[in-house]
């Protein structure tokens, strides 16, 4: 049965397919009795859309080369959305995903820097934008064409560095930088209007001098346009997606339920999940 349960997922027929992706992120979750799931499930659509059409379209640009595009996952404990995009580009394999979070492997529970295409470690929140800044402070002065996507959480945003951060991409006027907020309302332990109420984000970034735009964070066509508007804004100020999204999309058991960003599956939630999962 366990043979069966981890039995890679058949071929996709789109790249960076949402669906798809999931299911691996199912397949490393139960492979190592793993959490976070719910947390990884709403950043899907947006890594997907990232690394099938803005990240590393330049000439001699691969995900791993020098002159790529930066992805910075702030919000660590999503990875394992970021692992599966890896595990279809093929930097990732079989084995990563079949070994994960269990003794020996090389793909922890939380962004490792050590990993090839991941740029941070983000175990602590609030840190990877800082880190993404610099890159693009980086790439700027060395005027190389490289661009970085931040994705951070909407929790995330309690911490201080955060806001540090977005002054600092808005003085020196990094137009280069991309931050997309997960924005699914939830934090760790509870919601974010519980926890730490935030307001309007787009009215936020706004008032630190982005150039932002909100969109559905589940809709493809929605993030591929708005990256793509703000990629032709060359006008000295740094980028913001504020995209709303469901923690736990795509598993009606899961979404909008706060509890899997620490429930582990069992074998019958994780073949009940994979069955609403299954190829359309």
């Amino acid at each position: 049965m366990a043979a069966e349960l981890l039995a890679r997922p058949a071929p996709n027929t789109r790249p960076f397919e949402a669906r798809s992706l999931r299911r691996t992120i199912l397949r490393m979750a139960y492979a190592g009795s793993s959490v976070h799931i719910g947390c990884a499930f709403s950043i899907v659509e947006i890594l997907a859309v990232v690394y099938r059409s803005h990240l590393a379209t330049r000439p001699g640009a691969g995900l791993l080369e020098d002159a790529r595009d930066y992805l910075v996952l702030s919000k660590g404990h999503g990875v394992m959305a970021q692992y599966a995009c890896l595990y279809e580009a093929g930097v990732l394999n079989d084995e990563d995903m079949d070994r994960y979070f269990r003794d020996g492997t090389r793909l922890k529970g939380l962004s490792d820097a050590h990993v090839p295409g991941c740029e941070v470690t983000a175990g602590t929140l609030g840190h990877g934008l800082s880190v993404g800044v610099g890159l693009a402070l980086a790439a700027q002065r060395h005027g190389t064409g490289q661009r970085c996507f931040a994705v951070i959480g909407d929790g995330e945003m309690d911490e201080g560095p955060i806001w540090e951060a977005l002054l600092f991409a808005a003085h020196f006027k990094l137009d280069n930088l991309v931050v997309i907020v997960d924005e699914n309302r939830f934090q760790a332990m509870g919601t974010t209007e519980e926890v730490m109420g935030l307001g309007s984000l787009q009215a936020k970034f706004e008032a630190f001098g982005f150039d932002v735009r909100s969109v559905d964070g589940h809709d493809e066509r929605a993030l591929d346009t708005a990256l793509g508007e703000l990629k032709a804004q060359r006008n000295a100020r740094p980028k913001a997606i504020v995209a709303r999204t469901v923690k736990g999309k795509g598993v009606s058991f899961m979404e909008n339920e706060n509890k899997w960003h620490y429930t582990r599956l069992t074998e019958a939630t994780y073949l009940a999940a994979m069955k609403e999962l299954a190829p359309a």
